[in-house]
């Protein structure tokens, strides 16, 4: 697979990479970093990564404006369905490309490349250089292994194999860069969202079985000048707190006028209830978008019903 699709890049002379709407880390970084390494490999290659930035992650490198486009190649990298594509619109492309590693919702494109069992869609994409004829260097390996980092939150997920770290070693030889200087852009914070980190703690609640929510709203979101994402950034934070096996993070966001929804959990599969709620993502770390508070509250109880149902199951081993 990796080779039909390097075979396809090489067909176009104008390529598109997207990915999802509400850009993450390994989003933004796996299409910045396919991109640059297309550009290192054909420089006469008009190649655009596309999409609504975030200020956030500039330390990931910039994005392009799309315009003038026919007869292109569209790549999404890190989204499982095509209405969460962060694309205006498909007008222009002859042919899409999905580079994947969330679980199969649907097909979209005309090739895909789902690996639901990789950390990152970054880690695809470094498979992919690795096993093409794609060109790397420092700068790329850098963008990729952050996005790697993010979304497996420091290699402690479950989708962290033997494989991965393999990888990562195999670039850092070939393609040395900062690994203290990329962590340190990672993970800095400014005071205001490590205040309310405090906040959302100290106001965590947990249901009947061990289900942690929190809600923030935008009076919330205004007295601590932050964005509406950053309660969501913030949700790996509430790992390892003794009963709590699932956690929620439940965001108003007034410009879109929904509630932004986060998800982690350390046990019973969540991403099926995310649907429900036009959400999903993967077993144990997941998101959605509601209309408002009382339907999320619906999502906690659905949670609550599904840990339950987990912690019988475990009491029966």
């Amino acid at each position: 697979m990796y080779k039909r699709i390097f075979k396809e890049i090489k067909k176009y002379d104008t390529i598109v990479i997207a990915r999802h709407i509400g850009v993450d880390p390994d989003a933004m970084a796996s299409q910045i970093g396919l991109r640059d390494s297309i550009r290192l490999t054909f420089p006469e290659k008009r190649v655009l990564a596309v999409g609504t930035g975030s200020a956030k992650f500039h330390y990931i490198g910039n994005l392009d404006k799309l315009e003038n486009i026919d007869n292109a190649l569209l790549i999404v990298t890190d989204t499982p369905d095509k209405r969460r594509v962060d694309i205006a619109s498909f007008d222009g492309f002859s042919e899409i490309i999905k580079i994947d590693h969330h679980p199969f919702i649907e097909k979209f494109a005309d090739i895909e490349l789902i690996e639901d069992d990789k950390t990152s869609a970054a880690e695809i994409i470094m498979e992919l250089i690795k096993n093409t004829k794609l060109l790397c260097s420092s700068d790329i390996a850098r963008t990729l292994f952050i996005g790697l980092t993010s979304d497996s939150n420091r290699f402690l997920f479950d989708s962290v194999k033997a494989s991965t770290f393999r990888i990562v070693a195999d670039f850092l030889e070939e393609y040395p860069f900062d690994m203290y200087k990329a962590y340190q852009d990672m993970y800095a914070r400014p005071l205001s969202e490590v205040r309310l980190e405090g906040y959302m703690g100290h106001n965590l609640e947990v249901t009947e079985h061990g289900v942690g929510y929190m809600k923030i709203t935008d009076k919330d979101i205004n007295e601590f000048g932050v964005d509406s994402g950053s309660p969501g950034n913030i949700v790996n934070s509430f790992n390892f707190i003794e009963g709590v096996y699932v956690w929620v993070t439940m965001t108003e966001d007034v410009k879109n006028e929904n509630i932004r929804i986060s998800i982690r959990s350390r046990g019973p599969v969540i991403n099926k209830v995310a649907e429900k709620y036009n959400g999903g993502g993967h077993k144990f770390a997941s998101g959605a978008r509601i209309k408002d508070f009382d339907e999320s509250m619906k999502l906690i109880n659905d949670l609550d019903k599904e840990l339950e149902k987990y912690l019988k199951s475990k009491e029966e081993e």
